[in-house]
């Protein structure tokens, strides 16, 4: 039976480049001379921490960063961003984490929306962090791809392992 899979991943190698652009740019970039303005990847937690000397700083350095990571086709939709933390040395701090694979929430969602939709025949189940849509017509499968690409889920969903 044809089937695909839904995932939603992150390429951790291209955050890494879009922060190391980003830090580039800072040390260049005149409003930020003199500043604290830094940007740490761990990839460890799959997080990104801001840091900058006030919040206006920080909006400029949240921007540079989520631009240099469209630019890299990181899909921003994975990206939380927390609440701006006001640190030691009047600096403030800013933890992103990183979303990577479909939460359960999203996964509960997908297979709802998919089910009122009543396409014949078509099956989702939740396999950990992606989901399995199968069908035995192509063109439904097809369907459903078209139909969940102009739904928003929270995170962006990309499709793969398509098997006849």
């Amino acid at each position: 039976m044809p089937s695909f899979d839904i995932s939603s991943k992150i390429d951790l190698q291209e955050v890494d480049n879009a922060v190391n652009q980003a830090r580039k740019e800072v040390a260049q970039r005149y409003d930020f001379k003199g500043s604290k303005a830094a940007i740490e990847f761990n990839r460890a937690e799959n997080t990104l921490t801001l840091v900058a000397d006030d919040e206006f700083k920080m909006r400029s350095l949240w921007e540079l960063l989520e631009g240099r990571l469209v630019k890299r086709k990181v899909p921003v939709k994975n990206l939380t961003p927390g609440e701006i933390q006001h640190g030691a040395n009047d600096t403030v701090r800013r933890d992103i984490a990183l979303q990577i694979g479909i939460p359960t929430d999203a996964s509960r969602a997908i297979v709802k929306f998919l089910k009122d939709r009543k396409i014949r025949k078509v099956q989702a189940a939740i396999q950990g962090d992606e989901v399995r849509v199968s069908s035995p017509s192509r063109d439904e499968l097809q369907e459903v791809m078209g139909l969940l690409r102009e739904e928003d889920f929270g995170v962006a969903l990309q499709f793969g392992n398509y098997r006849e």
